[in-house]
Protein backbone atom coordinates (compact mmCIF):
# COMPACT_ATOMS: atom_id res chain seq x y z
CA UNK A 1 0.00 0.00 0.00
CA UNK A 2 0.79 3.56 -0.17
CA UNK A 3 1.43 5.06 3.09
CA UNK A 4 1.75 9.03 4.31
CA UNK A 5 3.06 10.03 7.07
CA UNK A 6 3.21 13.51 8.38
CA UNK A 7 5.12 14.89 10.89
CA UNK A 8 7.21 17.93 12.88
CA UNK A 9 9.96 15.87 13.53
CA UNK A 10 12.93 16.39 11.31
CA UNK A 11 13.62 13.37 8.96
CA UNK A 12 15.82 13.47 6.12
CA UNK A 13 16.34 9.34 5.82
CA UNK A 14 14.23 6.71 7.45
CA UNK A 15 17.99 4.67 7.86
CA UNK A 16 18.31 7.61 10.71
CA UNK A 17 17.69 5.99 14.63
CA UNK A 18 14.47 6.87 15.70
CA UNK A 19 10.93 6.07 16.50
CA UNK A 20 9.56 7.34 13.21
CA UNK A 21 12.31 6.75 10.61
CA UNK A 22 12.09 2.94 13.03
CA UNK A 23 8.40 2.51 12.44
CA UNK A 24 8.87 3.84 8.54
CA UNK A 25 11.71 1.27 7.86
CA UNK A 26 9.15 -1.59 8.87
CA UNK A 27 6.69 -0.87 6.29
CA UNK A 28 9.19 -0.25 3.71
CA UNK A 29 10.36 -3.60 4.49
CA UNK A 30 7.24 -5.11 4.31
CA UNK A 31 7.03 -4.07 1.02
CA UNK A 32 5.06 -0.83 1.28
CA UNK A 33 5.68 2.53 -0.62
CA UNK A 34 6.55 5.45 1.99
CA UNK A 35 6.26 8.54 1.71
CA UNK A 36 7.29 11.32 4.35
CA UNK A 37 6.27 14.78 5.13
CA UNK A 38 8.59 16.99 6.96
CA UNK A 39 9.52 20.24 8.07
CA UNK A 40 12.97 22.03 7.00
CA UNK A 41 12.37 24.80 9.46
CA UNK A 42 14.12 28.28 8.68
CA UNK A 43 17.02 27.85 10.70
CA UNK A 44 18.17 25.68 8.14
CA UNK A 45 17.49 28.22 5.05
CA UNK A 46 16.25 25.62 2.79
CA UNK A 47 13.73 25.67 0.69
CA UNK A 48 10.83 23.30 0.09
CA UNK A 49 12.25 19.68 -1.86
CA UNK A 50 11.69 17.04 -2.06
CA UNK A 51 14.18 13.69 -1.83
CA UNK A 52 13.85 9.70 -2.71
CA UNK A 53 16.14 8.17 -0.29
CA UNK A 54 16.55 4.36 0.77
CA UNK A 55 13.13 3.29 -0.06
CA UNK A 56 10.93 6.38 0.95
CA UNK A 57 10.13 9.68 -0.85
CA UNK A 58 10.36 12.33 1.66
CA UNK A 59 9.07 16.50 1.04
CA UNK A 60 10.81 18.85 3.08
CA UNK A 61 8.61 21.54 3.47
CA UNK A 62 9.94 25.14 4.54
CA UNK A 63 8.22 26.85 8.09
CA UNK A 64 8.95 28.48 10.48
CA UNK A 65 10.64 27.38 13.24
CA UNK A 66 8.68 24.95 15.18
CA UNK A 67 10.83 23.59 17.92
CA UNK A 68 12.90 24.54 20.69
CA UNK A 69 12.22 28.44 20.14
CA UNK A 70 10.31 31.31 21.56
CA UNK A 71 6.38 30.71 22.10
CA UNK A 72 5.88 33.25 19.55
CA UNK A 73 7.07 32.10 16.49
CA UNK A 74 6.39 28.33 17.28
CA UNK A 75 2.55 30.01 17.69
CA UNK A 76 2.98 31.10 14.16
CA UNK A 77 4.27 28.53 12.79
CA UNK A 78 1.91 26.05 14.36
CA UNK A 79 -1.12 27.82 12.88
CA UNK A 80 0.75 28.47 9.38
CA UNK A 81 1.76 24.96 9.00
CA UNK A 82 -0.92 23.16 7.72
CA UNK A 83 -1.53 25.64 4.67
CA UNK A 84 1.84 25.16 4.19
CA UNK A 85 1.97 20.71 4.06
CA UNK A 86 -1.61 21.40 1.94
CA UNK A 87 -0.07 23.42 -0.73
CA UNK A 88 2.80 20.87 -0.92
CA UNK A 89 1.22 17.96 -1.00
CA UNK A 90 -0.98 19.46 -3.69
CA UNK A 91 2.15 20.79 -5.67
CA UNK A 92 4.60 17.35 -5.19
CA UNK A 93 1.93 14.21 -4.19
CA UNK A 94 -1.30 15.01 -6.18
CA UNK A 95 -0.97 11.69 -8.87
CA UNK A 96 -0.27 9.42 -5.83
CA UNK A 97 -3.07 7.03 -4.33
CA UNK A 98 -2.95 7.03 -0.97
CA UNK A 99 -4.31 3.85 1.46
CA UNK A 100 -3.05 4.91 4.73
CA UNK A 101 -2.00 8.48 5.97
CA UNK A 102 -0.28 8.10 9.58
CA UNK A 103 0.29 11.18 11.47
CA UNK A 104 1.83 12.10 15.02
CA UNK A 105 0.95 15.13 17.51
CA UNK A 106 2.23 17.36 18.12
CA UNK A 107 0.91 19.77 16.06
CA UNK A 108 -3.15 19.41 16.03
CA UNK A 109 -3.40 21.55 12.92
CA UNK A 110 -3.80 18.88 10.34
CA UNK A 111 -7.61 18.45 10.63
CA UNK A 112 -8.31 20.04 7.23
CA UNK A 113 -5.20 18.54 5.21
CA UNK A 114 -6.40 15.06 6.88
CA UNK A 115 -10.06 15.52 6.03
CA UNK A 116 -9.25 16.50 2.39
CA UNK A 117 -6.38 13.90 1.68
CA UNK A 118 -8.96 10.83 3.43
CA UNK A 119 -11.97 12.53 1.11
CA UNK A 120 -10.39 12.10 -1.91
CA UNK A 121 -8.04 8.66 -1.30
CA UNK A 122 -10.94 7.10 0.72
CA UNK A 123 -7.68 6.13 2.76
CA UNK A 124 -7.48 4.45 6.21
CA UNK A 125 -6.08 7.50 8.89
CA UNK A 126 -4.35 6.56 12.30
CA UNK A 127 -2.92 8.97 14.82
CA UNK A 128 -0.39 8.48 16.66
CA UNK A 129 -0.72 10.48 20.19
CA UNK A 130 2.71 11.97 21.52
CA UNK A 131 1.09 15.16 23.10
CA UNK A 132 -1.83 16.12 24.37
CA UNK A 133 -2.39 19.24 23.07
CA UNK A 134 -4.29 22.38 24.78
CA UNK A 135 -4.22 20.39 28.02
CA UNK A 136 -0.55 20.29 28.73
CA UNK A 137 -0.17 24.17 27.89
CA UNK A 138 -2.99 24.43 30.30
CA UNK A 139 -1.10 22.43 33.15
CA UNK A 140 2.10 24.44 32.78
CA UNK A 141 0.65 28.11 32.98
CA UNK A 142 0.99 28.92 29.11
CA UNK A 143 -2.62 29.28 28.48
CA UNK A 144 -6.02 29.75 30.57
CA UNK A 145 -8.55 27.03 31.06
CA UNK A 146 -11.34 29.23 29.77
CA UNK A 147 -9.75 31.49 27.44
CA UNK A 148 -10.53 31.86 23.86
CA UNK A 149 -7.21 30.64 22.74
CA UNK A 150 -7.82 27.40 24.61
CA UNK A 151 -11.67 26.77 23.13
CA UNK A 152 -10.00 27.57 20.07
CA UNK A 153 -7.97 24.55 20.02
CA UNK A 154 -9.48 22.54 22.02
CA UNK A 155 -12.06 21.91 19.21
CA UNK A 156 -9.44 21.33 17.04
CA UNK A 157 -8.38 18.07 19.56
CA UNK A 158 -11.28 16.99 18.90
CA UNK A 159 -12.21 17.42 15.06
CA UNK A 160 -9.02 15.62 14.49
CA UNK A 161 -9.67 12.82 17.57
CA UNK A 162 -12.50 12.38 15.31
CA UNK A 163 -11.46 12.30 11.57
CA UNK A 164 -9.15 9.50 13.00
CA UNK A 165 -10.21 5.92 12.22
CA UNK A 166 -7.79 4.79 15.36
CA UNK A 167 -6.26 6.65 17.55
CA UNK A 168 -2.56 4.72 19.06
CA UNK A 169 -1.96 5.97 22.70
CA UNK A 170 1.80 5.60 24.40
CA UNK A 171 -0.06 4.09 27.37
CA UNK A 172 -2.71 2.45 29.26
CA UNK A 173 -3.19 5.80 31.22
CA UNK A 174 -3.37 7.60 28.22
CA UNK A 175 -6.10 5.47 26.75
CA UNK A 176 -7.67 5.93 30.08
CA UNK A 177 -7.62 9.63 29.96
CA UNK A 178 -8.83 10.48 25.63
CA UNK A 179 -11.67 7.99 27.14
CA UNK A 180 -12.52 10.14 30.04
CA UNK A 181 -11.93 13.67 28.59
CA UNK A 182 -13.16 12.66 25.09
CA UNK A 183 -16.73 10.68 25.72
CA UNK A 184 -17.33 11.40 21.82
CA UNK A 185 -14.70 8.85 20.76
CA UNK A 186 -15.58 5.32 20.21
CA UNK A 187 -13.44 3.08 22.56
CA UNK A 188 -12.86 0.54 19.37
CA UNK A 189 -10.69 2.70 18.02
CA UNK A 190 -8.50 4.04 20.81
CA UNK A 191 -5.68 1.09 21.45
CA UNK A 192 -2.25 1.27 23.01
CA UNK A 193 0.40 2.14 20.67
CA UNK A 194 3.34 2.67 22.79
CA UNK A 195 7.00 4.26 21.65
CA UNK A 196 9.53 1.58 20.13
CA UNK A 197 12.77 1.68 18.57
CA UNK A 198 14.51 -1.55 16.98
CA UNK A 199 16.95 -2.84 18.95
CA UNK A 200 20.55 -2.91 17.29
CA UNK A 201 23.38 -5.34 17.30
CA UNK A 202 25.10 -5.37 20.76
CA UNK A 203 27.79 -5.91 19.29
CA UNK A 204 30.19 -2.99 19.92
CA UNK A 205 33.66 -4.02 17.95
CA UNK A 206 36.76 -1.99 19.85
CA UNK A 207 34.10 -0.24 22.49
CA UNK A 208 36.42 0.40 25.55
CA UNK A 209 34.56 1.71 28.55
CA UNK A 210 37.18 2.96 30.56
CA UNK A 211 38.65 5.08 27.67
CA UNK A 212 35.35 6.32 26.40
CA UNK A 213 34.26 7.36 30.72
CA UNK A 214 38.25 9.19 30.62
CA UNK A 215 37.08 10.94 27.11
CA UNK A 216 34.25 12.52 28.86
CA UNK A 217 35.94 13.10 32.25
CA UNK A 218 34.19 11.01 34.38
CA UNK A 219 36.48 9.54 37.25
CA UNK A 220 36.69 6.17 37.84
CA UNK A 221 34.66 3.63 40.28
CA UNK A 222 31.62 6.10 40.58
CA UNK A 223 28.61 5.70 39.39
CA UNK A 224 26.84 7.51 36.56
CA UNK A 225 23.56 9.06 36.17
CA UNK A 226 22.59 10.26 33.26
CA UNK A 227 19.71 12.66 31.78
CA UNK A 228 19.27 13.02 28.04
CA UNK A 229 17.50 14.71 25.79
CA UNK A 230 14.59 17.64 26.21
CA UNK A 231 15.30 20.65 28.72
CA UNK A 232 12.35 22.92 28.82
CA UNK A 233 9.90 23.64 30.97
CA UNK A 234 7.43 20.35 30.45
CA UNK A 235 10.23 18.61 32.45
CA UNK A 236 10.55 20.44 35.46
CA UNK A 237 13.87 21.17 35.59
CA UNK A 238 13.85 23.37 38.75
CA UNK A 239 13.50 19.57 40.45
CA UNK A 240 16.98 18.50 39.04
CA UNK A 241 18.75 21.58 39.94
CA UNK A 242 17.81 20.79 43.05
CA UNK A 243 18.91 17.21 43.03
CA UNK A 244 22.13 18.01 42.08
CA UNK A 245 22.83 20.62 44.62
CA UNK A 246 21.78 18.15 47.30
CA UNK A 247 24.53 15.66 46.33
CA UNK A 248 27.03 18.25 45.29
CA UNK A 249 30.74 17.14 46.59
CA UNK A 250 29.94 13.44 47.04
CA UNK A 251 32.66 11.45 45.29
CA UNK A 252 30.80 8.28 44.49
CA UNK A 253 28.48 9.70 42.19
CA UNK A 254 28.58 11.89 38.76
CA UNK A 255 25.47 13.61 37.29
CA UNK A 256 25.38 13.93 33.80
CA UNK A 257 23.26 16.27 31.41
CA UNK A 258 23.33 16.43 27.95
CA UNK A 259 20.61 18.13 25.66
CA UNK A 260 19.24 21.66 24.29
CA UNK A 261 15.53 23.21 24.95
CA UNK A 262 14.70 26.86 26.11
CA UNK A 263 15.93 26.00 29.62
CA UNK A 264 19.36 25.23 28.80
CA UNK A 265 20.54 28.64 29.03
CA UNK A 266 19.29 28.92 32.48
CA UNK A 267 20.99 25.62 33.68
CA UNK A 268 24.31 26.50 31.80
CA UNK A 269 24.62 29.59 34.18
CA UNK A 270 23.86 27.28 37.46
CA UNK A 271 27.00 25.35 35.85
CA UNK A 272 28.78 28.40 35.40
CA UNK A 273 28.05 30.01 38.73
CA UNK A 274 28.13 27.25 40.96
CA UNK A 275 31.42 24.57 39.05
CA UNK A 276 29.63 21.77 40.48
CA UNK A 277 31.87 18.72 41.25
CA UNK A 278 29.74 15.59 40.98
CA UNK A 279 27.83 17.13 37.83
CA UNK A 280 28.58 17.92 34.32
CA UNK A 281 26.53 19.81 31.27
CA UNK A 282 26.68 18.74 27.90
CA UNK A 283 25.11 20.50 25.19
CA UNK A 284 22.98 18.06 22.44
CA UNK A 285 25.58 16.15 20.53
CA UNK A 286 25.49 13.88 17.56
CA UNK A 287 23.07 10.52 17.85
CA UNK A 288 25.99 8.17 17.87
CA UNK A 289 28.16 10.38 20.42
CA UNK A 290 25.09 9.79 22.69
CA UNK A 291 24.55 6.03 21.99
CA UNK A 292 27.99 5.43 22.81
CA UNK A 293 27.81 7.98 25.68
CA UNK A 294 24.98 5.98 27.52
CA UNK A 295 26.81 2.70 27.29
CA UNK A 296 29.55 3.95 30.19
CA UNK A 297 26.85 5.45 32.42
CA UNK A 298 24.55 3.22 34.89
CA UNK A 299 21.61 4.94 35.71
CA UNK A 300 19.08 6.99 33.02
CA UNK A 301 16.92 9.79 34.31
CA UNK A 302 13.37 10.75 33.65
CA UNK A 303 11.84 14.07 34.76
CA UNK A 304 8.18 15.84 34.05
CA UNK A 305 6.82 19.00 35.60
CA UNK A 306 4.55 17.70 38.77
CA UNK A 307 1.76 20.10 37.59
CA UNK A 308 0.71 17.74 34.50
CA UNK A 309 -2.79 16.34 34.82
CA UNK A 310 -1.98 14.74 31.40
CA UNK A 311 -0.08 11.31 31.42
CA UNK A 312 2.89 11.89 29.17
CA UNK A 313 5.60 9.36 28.68
CA UNK A 314 8.69 10.56 27.53
CA UNK A 315 10.28 8.31 24.49
CA UNK A 316 13.97 9.09 25.85
CA UNK A 317 13.58 6.40 28.09
CA UNK A 318 14.08 4.16 25.18
CA UNK A 319 17.81 4.38 24.61
CA UNK A 320 18.20 3.49 28.32
CA UNK A 321 15.94 0.27 28.13
CA UNK A 322 18.03 -0.45 24.75
CA UNK A 323 20.58 -0.58 27.00
CA UNK A 324 19.51 -2.39 30.00
CA UNK A 325 19.93 1.34 32.26
CA UNK A 326 17.57 1.06 35.71
CA UNK A 327 15.67 4.46 35.47
CA UNK A 328 14.63 6.91 38.12
CA UNK A 329 11.45 8.86 37.32
CA UNK A 330 10.87 11.78 38.72
CA UNK A 331 7.51 13.35 37.46
CA UNK A 332 3.45 14.57 38.31
CA UNK A 333 1.11 11.92 39.65
CA UNK A 334 -0.72 11.17 36.62
CA UNK A 335 1.88 9.45 33.89
CA UNK A 336 2.45 5.51 34.06
CA UNK A 337 5.96 5.58 32.87
CA UNK A 338 7.13 5.53 36.89
CA UNK A 339 4.19 2.89 37.43
CA UNK A 340 5.40 0.61 34.59
CA UNK A 341 8.73 1.16 35.48
CA UNK A 342 8.36 -0.06 38.67
CA UNK A 343 5.89 -3.02 38.14
CA UNK A 344 8.45 -4.20 35.05
CA UNK A 345 11.44 -4.13 37.92
CA UNK A 346 13.21 -1.82 35.91
CA UNK A 347 13.17 1.14 37.31
CA UNK A 348 11.84 3.89 40.62
CA UNK A 349 9.58 6.36 40.44
CA UNK A 350 9.09 9.62 42.59
CA UNK A 351 6.63 12.87 42.57
CA UNK A 352 8.73 15.53 40.87
CA UNK A 353 10.19 17.75 43.91
CA UNK A 354 9.85 15.23 46.60
CA UNK A 355 13.55 15.52 47.69
CA UNK A 356 14.03 12.94 50.28
CA UNK A 357 12.30 9.99 48.36
CA UNK A 358 14.72 11.03 44.97
CA UNK A 359 18.20 10.92 46.80
CA UNK A 360 16.88 7.81 48.46
CA UNK A 361 16.14 6.39 44.99
CA UNK A 362 19.98 7.63 44.46
CA UNK A 363 21.79 6.16 47.47
CA UNK A 364 20.07 2.54 46.70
Amino acid sequence: MNLLFLTISQITDINDRGIYCDLMRTFRDNGHQVFVISPTERRFKKSTYLIEKNGAKILKIWTLNLQKVNLIEKGIGTLLIEYQYKKAIKKYLHNIKLDLILYSTPPITFIKTIKSLKKRHSAFTYLLLKDIFPQNAVDLGMLRKNGFVYHHFRRMEKALYAVSDHIGCMSPANVEYIMKSNPNVLPSTVEVCPNSIELQDENLGDFNKDLIRKSYGIPKGVTVFLYGGNLGKPQGLDFLIEILESNEGKKDRLFLIVGSGTEYDRINKWFRNNKPFSAKLFPSMPFNNYMQLIRVCDIGMIFLDKRFTIPNYPSRILPYLENKMPVIAATDKNTDIGRIAEDNGYGLWTLNGDLLQMNKHISF
